[in-house]
Parts: structure tokens; C-alpha cells; sequence
């Protein structure tokens, strides 16, 4: 079949502009869309990357400033110190008898050394010699010169004298530290012990 209806008219309107049903292209430079939001950002925030402006010509966040997060100034600094709350459930009592024989021999070694230093500062003021002689006049008489007390507060037996007491105190506090571990340990038993509350030190 041949076209009998000849050349037909060209539109320029469909030529030129969009076709029926199209929509016209918006004027002005061409961008990203940005969709309207539903809900506005919060204060100082950025929409689409751009900031927006607050009413008056300036920013949002006070006076055209950038709204910056404070620090929270009620935060504790100070380290906090640890504690434990403890019970002494038993004693050991052969620990308890080594270490009150070792503080008792101790003790006793401190006596002795410091009845001699005493001796010889009392004996270098001339105590004993003042004294002894007021203790001669008046316990002596015409057959006798009475108490000396010189030879009886000797070096010598002021040493012995001490040393007995020191060797005493070592057999009583080594025997009384372990009796008393015996009865703490029974104790213990019954109301559960000594509570300490220990700390680390800062």
C-alpha cells in the first residue's frame, strides 16, 4: 500500500517541548532533591548539609554560635577506695606460741639492758651512795653500821635479778599467748570470730 495523504505538517511544540502528559522541567540550576521531613532537626543541626538559619538572620544555638556540649562538671574525680570486710575464724596456735616466744625473748633482752643503764646512771648521780648512807645511819648502831645498801643493789645482782624476771616473763607470755589461741579458737566456734574491715591504702 502506498500513503496517498501526502507530506503531513511537523508540530514544533512536540518537537521542541515535552510530549503530552510530561511534566515541564522547574527553572533554575538543577540540584540534589531533598524531600520535605515530617519532623525539624534539633538546634544546631544540619539539614540536607546545610545549617538552618534561625529566625532573626542567625543560627540556631544562641546568637549566631555553634552550639558545643559542656561537660558535665558534677562527674567525680576522686578514686574510689576499696574495702573488705573479713573474719578471723581461727588462730593457729603453734604460730601463736613461735611468735609470742620470739616477742617475749625480746622483751625480756630489752629488761635486762635496761635495768644495767639505769644501774649506772643512778650509780654515776651518786644515788646509791646518798641513799645507802641515810639507810646506814639509821639502822645502825654502836656494834653495827647498820644495812649497806651499795652491796646489796651490786651490779652483779641487779643483772641476775633481772635475768630471772626476763626468763619468767618468756615461760609465762609464751604459755598465755598459746592458751589464749586455745580459747579463741573455741569461741570462734560459737559466735563465728573477730570482724575486721580492711581499706587499700590510696
Amino acid at each position: 500500500m502506498t500513503d496517498t495523504r501526502g507530506p503531513q505538517p511537523q508540530y514544533e511544540g512536540y518537537a521542541t517541548g515535552p510530549l503530552p502528559g510530561e511534566r515541564e522541567p522547574a527553572p533554575g540550576p538543577s540540584g540534589p532533591y531533598h524531600p520535605p521531613q515530617a519532623y525539624q532537626t534539633p538546634g544546631g543541626g544540619t539539614q540536607g548539609g546545610q545549617q538552618r538559619p534561625a529566625q532573626g538572620g542567625g543560627t540556631l544555638g544562641g546568637g549566631g554560635a555553634q552550639a558545643t556540649r559542656k561537660p558535665r562538671t558534677g562527674a567525680r574525680t576522686t578514686p574510689r577506695t576499696r574495702k573488705a570486710r573479713l573474719r578471723v575464724a581461727k588462730a593457729d596456735p603453734w604460730s601463736v606460741m613461735k611468735v609470742s616466744f620470739l616477742l617475749s625473748i625480746a622483751l625480756g633482752i630489752c629488761t635486762v639492758v635496761a635495768s644495767a643503764v639505769l644501774w649506772m646512771v643512778m650509780d654515776a648521780m651518786g644515788v646509791f651512795e646518798t641513799v645507802g648512807g641515810t639507810i646506814s645511819e639509821a639502822t645502825g648502831s654502836n656494834e653495827s653500821n647498820g644495812f649497806d645498801l651499795q652491796s646489796f643493789l651490786s651490779l652483779p645482782r641487779v643483772l641476775i635479778f633481772t635475768s630471772v624476771i626476763a626468763v619468767i616473763d618468756v615461760v609465762l607470755a609464751t604459755a598465755l599467748a598459746t592458751l589464749g589461741a586455745f580459747i579463741y579458737n573455741l569461741s570462734a566456734g560459737f559466735v563465728g570470730g573477730v570482724e575486721l574491715t580492711l581499706a587499700e591504702d590510696e
